[in-house]
């Protein structure tokens, strides 16, 4: 087996990169960035200009493909037009890897394909109504890609991930900004503190990429803790590890217009190819010290 990644250099690939490497597993690496310290096999491209995609799967010359790149710019990605560059561009590099004879394809989907008026996400039930840009590209991306493999014979993954969460992470997202304000780094803002959400660990995160890898299962998979979690408990734990009145976000509890009440996948399918979650929500600030 030999997988040729994209997008390792983000919050998610580097995780899925380190733990496809200590599997032994040969890979290559295709981007702009090389991510630190990588010294194995690098293809620098920029995937949204490339015009020819036969040549970068020639050069990669892979068995297996693991593709995670995606615009994801903090706030902004939600609504950009990059989205539609994205759906060409995954479709291109699919259909190129097809016709060279791979025989394995994983790729990122969100739980922002969903119906998110429904609260709790299973695969092959849950409506997909994407309420978002972003979301209803990556549906269009999964229709497209699905066909297109069935029609090469090959498997697909197609992985919905939920709230993933550590180090590496945007320093804007929810964990990262909490923990600022409970360290006086910013002011509080408004927070959903009544809601739940689906939290998981990057490194779990990476591992279901790995286990839908190496199984070669095909279809649609929620990576997700299969667990609500109620954001008022994340900031109770957080304010606690550093000593705070959690009450300082607490009292700016709101739900914004659009946010659902719960966010919650089911992981059956996922836990089913022998995949577990390893990390424990109490252990949430260790990553952040």
């Amino acid at each position: 087996m030999k997988v040729l990644i994209t997008g390792a250099s983000g919050f998610i690939g580097r995780h899925v990169l380190k733990c496809i490497q200590n599997s032994n597993i040969d890979v290559v690496l295709a981007g702009r960035n090389i991510p630190a310290g990588f010294l194995g096999d690098f293809i620098k491209a920029d995937l949204l200009e490339l015009s020819n995609f036969k040549n970068l799967v020639s050069k990669a010359n892979a068995s297996h493909l693991i593709h995670l790149a995606w615009y994801a710019e903090h706030g902004s990605y939600w609504t950009s037009s990059l989205n539609f560059r994205w759906v060409e561009s995954t479709i291109k590099l699919a259909e190129a890897f097809c016709e060279a004879g791979g025989q394995h394809i994983v790729a990122a989907g969100t739980c922002a394909e969903y119906d998110w008026t429904y609260g709790y996400y299973i695969e092959e039930k849950t409506p997909l109504i994407p309420a978002t840009l972003y979301g209803t590209a990556k549906d269009a991306t999964r229709r497209l890609l699905m066909s297109l493999c069935a029609s090469h014979n090959v498997s697909c993954s197609w992985g919905r991930i939920f709230m993933p969460y550590g180090p590496g992470e945007d320093r804007r997202r929810l964990i990262p900004a909490l923990n600022n304000v409970f360290n006086f780094k910013q002011p509080p803002f408004a927070v959903g503190c009544s809601s739940f959400r689906d939290l998981l660990h990057v490194e779990d995160v990476a591992a279901a990429f790995m286990s839908l890898l190496t199984s070669r299962a095909h279809g649609e998979f929620n990576i997700c803790s299969g667990t609500p979690t109620q954001i008022s408990e994340v900031i109770r734990l957080l304010a606690n590890a550093q000593n705070q009145d959690p009450r300082i976000v607490l009292d700016h509890s709101v739900l914004r217009n659009g946010e659902p009440l719960m966010l919650v996948g089911e992981n059956k399918k996922l836990t089913s190819l022998g995949w577990t979650e390893k990390h424990k929500l109490e252990d949430i600030c260790n990553y952040l010290k």
